[in-house]
């Protein structure tokens, strides 16, 4: 059975005000980024983390969201775990319909 957007909004893990992770770049360069949220996904197995970068104002409409699948560490903490890409287009429509309801009921 697969679960509604209800069901999955109710598993979105807001991000701890101080819950970062640095990513790195195909140059090597580092940048800090800010957990936005976490959720679970039965759908996929997996668990997933949006980020967005460090340093950004809250009137800043145009922010780049990063979005990865994650293994948690035993506390299901993001910054401890490995990040893997999300290369499934099913995987991704799945992942930005769950960022789209976050921010619906952040604008409310």
């Amino acid at each position: 059975m697969e679960a509604t957007m209800a069901d999955k909004k109710d598993d979105i893990r807001p991000g701890a005000d101080d819950q970062q992770i640095t990513l790195i770049d195909d140059n090597g360069n580092e940048e800090l980024y800010n957990v936005l949220f976490t959720f679970d996904s039965d759908d996929y197995g997996k668990s997933y983390v949006l980020l967005y970068p460090e340093g950004i104002d809250d009137d800043d409409d145009d922010v780049q969201i990063e979005a990865f699948s994650f293994t948690p560490d035993e506390n299901g903490d993001a910054s401890a775990g490995d990040l893997f890409p999300i290369e499934d287009d099913d995987e991704w429509n799945m992942v930005e319909e769950v960022l789209n309801t976050f921010l619906a009921d952040e604008d409310m």
